[in-house]
């Protein structure tokens, strides 16, 4: 019994020996690794430390201090990972007093998005998104893109046609393109005293990038501005949905197919009724309508080419007795596209494009009683290109285009036909020069053949992005324009005018906050100048001043509101100005102030837009238009939207006519109710036929 007591012991002994050696071994065999993560600047939380091949490591904590403890022994091979920053991997001897320093990650060029002087909608991550159903119920839009459009800083107020007129710049000034190829004319033909709308709807387009100035060598003939809007994709689903209001029914729907799509909308668009019921200052003999139809196919060719087409034609009268005339107007216009995308070998992006528009007018007791006037215009827009994106710090494209036009003007003994082209080629380069300084460059090359001349226009971006909030850009570039056809006729060898654009741009986009401050300058020259009877290039001119957008969502809650703030100082000689002055369409302050607030199924809207007074030819008093609008979602399936233009009943004047008449829109107050059905399981907001 001892002899066994013994034994028992020992073993004991024994089991407490081996515990505690081996507890001993793991202990020496243990090593703490202890240090700090940093950018250089300041410490780094929640960076990712961790020994290679193991899974031993921590995060570094709110003052960028890790410590955790390894098996391993010898030389370790340390890994720090964080969002944001390039990986950094270290070999250390000595395990303690650590300091690991991180560098940002440099964004690859293909990453970037430059948003000087570009408003974006349709694109979340751009500086500012706004969706076919926001264009709807947009202020006093009334579903119309240029009305939405002329929310923002840099366009001005001209109330007696309803054109987008950017920075001192006329109506001319700024070109439309859809899906990168050219639209003649973008808008409607309105009656006197009522506003043009655009001639697209806003559910045809993904995405819309309005350029106030400073753009690359892609866009030419735009002294001004440009507004390229992108289609939509192949559609998924088929899609079928009808609108009403007060003065116009829409009906459309799309077809989707395995790897296509096939659409059509239909608007048909009269003032009768609603003139019967809220009559205007003007004699109509046959109300204003429009008829007008759409139709796209779209398709995916294979997973690396898309096809996309699109052919709209509207048909427009009127009839108004103005003194001893009566006028009538009847006016046929067409457009019609098709692109092609495709992904090629070695990353190579290519791009094809034609596209023609047709414009028809005729006009009876147009200027006197008796007269007829009759105009056509035509442009074939052809256009190619090529891109790809070589490194992470370059990307380029190069591309070739040709505008070939005609048209015919015969009003009584005046008359003339003419036809003219004009060829053009393009490069672009964007640079990342250092992590946070980006570099575009571009030159344009075009040729008209009425001028005879070649120019070469330089353009450059450069942009540095310090951090995710903040933006800041200096634009330089030159741009030009042919006269309108009228004018060309009058000249000899007419060279295109030329502007040149300066422009500093600062962006501050934090969480519920957006604020964009631009100061600009534009030089004009070879503007068309009226000599008599004869047209030269001897006009010029400038434009000066600075744009302020501020967009907040942190007031209240489901409430957001915009500034919007133009300051403009222009002056030019051209077309028949006998002197420089200030355009006749140019007011020196625009401002707009909106608010929208969202509560359950419904969203109230309340804007003011104002206007300083004109000053040439004569002075006018300032604009101002209170506008209000509520739109209800009755169901997933319906909407309901109304809006009421200048609640306060305020006479707009816009100028004077020869007999000293004031220029007024036809009435001071504009009701509108209009109703978007989907007649399909998709929602109403997503009616888009298109």
């Amino acid at each position: 019994m001892v002899f066994h007591a013994y034994l028992c012991g020992m073993k004991n002994r024994i089991a407490t020996l081996i515990t505690m050696l081996t507890a001993a071994l793991c202990v020496a065999a243990q090593t703490t690794v202890q240090g700090m993560v940093t950018d250089g600047r300041e410490p780094l939380a929640g960076a990712n430390v961790f020994i290679i091949g193991t899974l031993d490591g921590c995060l570094t904590d709110s003052l960028g201090r890790f410590e955790f403890t390894t098996s391993q022994t010898g030389e370790l091979t340390l890994r720090v990972m964080m969002m944001g920053f390039d990986d950094t991997v270290t070999t250390i001897t000595k395990p303690t007093g650590l300091v690991v320093r991180m560098h940002e990650r440099a964004t690859a060029i293909d990453e970037v998005v430059v948003t000087a002087s570009t408003y974006s909608f349709g694109r979340s991550d751009n500086f500012k998104t706004m969706d076919a159903l926001d264009v709807v119920m947009a202020g006093n839009s009334c579903g119309d893109i240029v009305a939405a459009l002329q929310t923002l800083p840099g366009t001005q107020k001209v109330g007696e046609d309803g054109k987008l007129y950017v920075r001192g710049g006329d109506d001319s000034e700024c070109q439309t393109f859809v899906n990168g190829m050219h639209v003649m004319v973008p808008y409607t033909t309105a009656a006197q005293g009522s506003a043009s709308r655009g001639r697209f709807s806003p559910f045809l387009f993904k995405g819309i990038n309005f350029s106030l100035g400073g753009y690359g060598g892609e866009f030419g003939q735009a002294l001004s501005a440009v507004l390229p809007m992108e289609t939509t994709d192949v559609a998924t689903a088929d899609k079928m949905g009808i609108s009403a209001s007060l003065v116009d029914w829409n009906v459309g729907g799309t077809k989707a197919f395995d790897r296509s799509s096939l659409s059509f909308n239909g608007v048909y668009t009269s003032m009768g009724a609603y003139d019967a019921l809220f009559p205007d200052r003007y004699d109509w003999t046959r109300p204003y309508s429009k008829l007008s139809g759409e139709a796209q196919y779209k398709a995916d060719l294979s997973a690396a080419s898309v096809l996309k087409t699109y052919v709209g034609y509207d048909f427009t009268t009127l009839g108004q007795h103005i003194g001893e005339r009566h006028l009538s107007l009847s006016e046929h216009s067409t457009y019609a596209n098709a692109t092609l995308k495709t992904s090629m070998a070695h990353g190579w992006n290519l791009f094809a494009g034609i596209a023609h528009s047709a414009l028809f007018k005729d006009v009876d007791d147009a200027q006197t009683t008796g007269d007829h006037y009759y105009n056509f215009r035509g442009e074939i827009h052809l256009k190619a290109e090529a891109r790809k994106v070589f490194s992470p710090i370059l990307k380029m494209s190069a591309g070739a285009e040709g505008y070939f036009r005609n048209s015919t003007m015969r009003y009584d003994v005046a008359r003339y036909n003419l036809a003219y082209h004009l060829l053009a080629a393009h490069a672009d380069a964007q640079m990342r020069l250092v992590p946070r300084l980006f570099l575009n460059l571009s030159a344009r090359a075009e040729h008209e053949s009425c001028g005879h001349e070649w120019l070469i226009m330089p353009r450059t971006t450069l942009s540095y992005v310090p951090n995710k909030r903040l933006q800041f850009s200096a634009l330089l570039g030159q741009y030009s324009q042919t006269a309108d056809d009228d004018l060309i006729v009058r000249g000899n060898h007419l060279p295109q005018a030329t502007a040149t654009h300066a422009i500093l741009s600062m962006q501050y986009a934090a969480e519920g906050t957006l604020l964009r401050i631009e100061p600009y300058y534009k030089k004009y020259r070879h503007l068309p100048l009226m000599q008599g009877e004869t047209c030269t290039d001897g006009g010029y001119g400038t434009s000066r001043g600075f744009d302020l957008f501020l967009e907040n969502h942190t007031i209240v809650k489901r409430l957001t509101t915009t500034v919007s703030y133009s300051f403009n100082d222009a002056e030019r000689l051209y077309l028949d100005y006998t002197e420089p002055r200030m355009p006749h369409y140019a007011s020196r302050h625009n401002l707009r102030v909106t608010a929208k607030y969202n509560f359950g199924k419904t969203i109230i809207g309340i804007s003011n837009t104002y206007a300083s007074g004109r000053k040439n030819p004569d002075a006018t008093p300032h604009y101002n238009s209170l506008d209000a609008n509520v739109t209800l979602l009755v169901s997933p399936k319906v909407i309901v939207y109304t809006s009421l233009n200048n609640i306060l009943g305020r006479t707009n004047i816009f100028g004077h006519n020869a007999d000293g008449t004031p220029i007024t829109a036809s009435r001071d107050r504009f009701f509108y109710i209009g109703i978007f059905v989907s007649l399909k399981n998709n929602k109403a907001y997503e009616i888009s036929n298109f």
